[in-house]
């Protein structure tokens, strides 16, 4: 697994040639994805999960559409180690950016417990499942649920992964992980938040 830690090689390279730093990432997104991906409006299925990892079960709801000033304002105070301005979480989930390895969060943590999406608190991952892809973003082998999760467009060896309910970019997902699945969903840290299970928090 550690001949694929740089899971966006190219992007990675290019943001080198173009500047070091967040300020290369965002440049190098704004660039590649002009289009801000406000999300797609309809009716979605997805199963529903309570922070404790209880199964709500399965509901459909309107997906969660907002505009690109409503998207940046929102996550303007996003967690991520390589911010400017609070542009990480927006330039990796509304503009399919990425982050550099080793900078965002979790990729080291892993206490029992829920990951979210940043964008709209779908239920995509469990610490259940997270390894220690020696990649620098957290890895996991199976979503929560595989409703909540897109795979689309194949890119950089593997496939596009989203948010069913918001249409946020996530990361990736590659046929190179642990069994059961034999998958490893490399995830942005900055796409996620975590909910630590109630076992972890302090009385």
């Amino acid at each position: 697994m550690a001949s694929n830690s740089s899971r966006r090689s190219f992007l990675l390279a290019s943001a080198a040639v173009i500047g070091a730093g967040a300020f290369g990432l965002s440049r190098l997104a704004m660039a590649d994805y002009p289009e801000t991906i406000v999300g797609v409006p309809g009716k979605v299925k997805i199963r529903k999960f309570a922070d404790d990892g209880t199964d709500l079960g399965e509901v459909t709801v309107d997906k969660v559409v907002k505009s690109e000033d409503e998207w940046r304002k929102q996550l303007a105070n996003a967690p991520g180690t390589i911010a400017q301005q609070g542009t990480t979480a927006f330039i990796v989930t509304r503009q399919e950016g990425t982050e550099y390895p080793g900078t965002g969060p979790y990729a080291e943590s892993f206490d029992a417990g829920l990951y979210r999406c940043i964008c709209c608190d779908n239920a995509l991952y469990t610490s259940k499942t997270k390894f220690d892809s020696g990649t620098g973003w957290p890895s996991f082998w199976q979503p929560i649920a595989e409703e909540n999760v897109v795979h689309t467009i194949p890119q950089q060896g593997g496939y596009k992964v989203s948010c069913a309910l918001c249409d946020a970019h996530l990361g990736h997902v590659f046929n190179d992980g642990p069994q059961p699945t034999g998958l490893r969903y490399c995830m942005d840290g900055v796409a996620l938040r975590f909910i630590p299970s109630p076992v972890n928090k302090p009385a």
